[in-house]
């Protein structure tokens, strides 16, 4: 039997390739000769570098940068065995942990980080990039990455502007003599799971401002100035920002990738499927496994394990697909409508967060054990 094993990982507890090993060696205990195949999974969220330098080997890099509120601090990314791509998550450099989520935080929370990440990057020879944008404190429309890489962003005097999506509102011109070259030799895929564009009712600052400390009154503030940057990259670029699916995303960081560098918005777990030729290994598949920490009525919105049920019911539309998960939660129901045939709790019995993290090893081989001798029945 082939078997397929491509989980997310379990946030706090198992690495996608250590649930992957925990699920294969439950499956081993009972059908010894069965070919298991593993591939590291991740949605573009948290675990998403993890997950691909685990499936194609790579080494790990660490920068010193400038987080959010232009405090240094050390960000790491990883770069693939040949050298070539780089794959990051912006809120090493430019994400919420750093933040209070108070009012001034929001207004002022630069990605010039992100953008210090990106050219060191550059400086190693890597130019294709693989970057996952979740989790921003940010709301600068991505001024500040690209103010890193050599733009600059002035006001009707000519001043710089200060850091921060705020100061936007006085945007008057936008410089790009100084953008870095190298950028043109460059690719970005982008790993975007939103759909929000950059200002309005279900834009970045209306829709993701108040997670990171905005009120009424900053959201309004911040999308004025939004709308602002919007305007005047129209007239820098000839190309509108405002209203592109994915603009919004990470505080309109979407928006800088599409507009000021070769860049794609694509699903986290398409990226990550491609990089890992999931869909090569699902081909002979007689059984496939997919999961991650908790699944309930969000999974179906584009997480791993929708993802792969989609590529296993593309490559045989009669192959199984089992979902094991830490916690069943209410609305897992939608997910037997998206390619997902049953769905299997690990957890054992009532206990702390703690003590389910400790043992989810052991927990995803028991799970895993059972689901095998069952299958010898079919």
């Amino acid at each position: 039997m082939n078997i397929v094993i491509a989980s997310d990982s379990y946030k706090g507890s198992l690495s996608s390739l250590e649930a992957g090993e925990a699920c294969k060696e439950g499956i081993l205990r009972v059908m010894p000769d069965a070919n298991v195949t593993v591939k590291p999974m991740a949605d573009g969220g948290e675990g998403t570098v993890t997950a691909l330098v685990d499936a194609v080997g790579g080494s790990w890099m660490q920068q010193t940068v400038h987080n959010p509120f232009g405090e240094k601090t050390d960000a790491s990314y990883a770069v693939s065995a040949d050298g070539k791509t780089a794959v990051m998550e912006m809120a090493e450099a430019s994400g919420i942990h750093y933040s209070a989520c108070g009012p001034q935080d929001v207004l002022h929370a630069s990605t010039y980080g992100t953008g210090e990440l990106i050219l060191d990057a550059l400086d190693l020879g890597v130019r294709e990039f693989i970057i996952g944008i979740g989790g921003s404190a940010t709301n600068d429309a991505g001024t500040g990455m690209l103010r890193a890489l050599g733009a600059s962003f002035r006001n009707q005097e000519g001043e710089e502007l200060p850091e921060g999506g705020a100061a936007l509102a006085d945007l008057a011109a936008i410089e790009l003599e100084g953008l870095d070259d190298r950028l043109k030799e460059c690719r970005f895929r982008i790993a975007c799971d939103v759909e929000n564009p950059l200002t309005g009712p279900d834009g970045a600052s209306a829709i993701y401002g108040p997670q990171k400390g905005a009120g009424e009154e900053e959201v309004a503030v911040l999308d004025r100035a939004l709308k602002q940057f919007a305007e005047v990259a129209q007239k820098t670029l000839g190309m509108d920002l405002d209203r592109p699916a994915g603009a919004g995303a990470a505080g309109g960081l979407g928006a800088a990738f599409l507009g000021f560098l070769p860049s794609s918005l694509e699903k986290g777990a398409v990226i990550v499927a491609d990089v890992t030729d999931l869909a090569e290994s699902l081909q002979q598949a007689d059984l496939v496994i997919t999961g991650e920490g908790g699944i309930n009525h969000q999974t179906v919105y584009g997480k791993t394990p929708i993802h792969v049920a989609k590529l296993a019911k593309e490559q045989r539309t009669d192959v199984p697909v089992i979902a094991l998960c830490g916690c069943v939660e209410p609305g897992y129901e939608t997910v037997f409508n998206a390619g997902i045939d049953a769905v299997f709790s690990t957890v054992d019995k009532a206990a702390e967060l703690e003590e389910l993290q400790e043992h989810a090893a052991e927990n995803v081989a028991r799970t895993a054990e059972n689901i095998a001798r069952l299958m010898k029945f079919c």
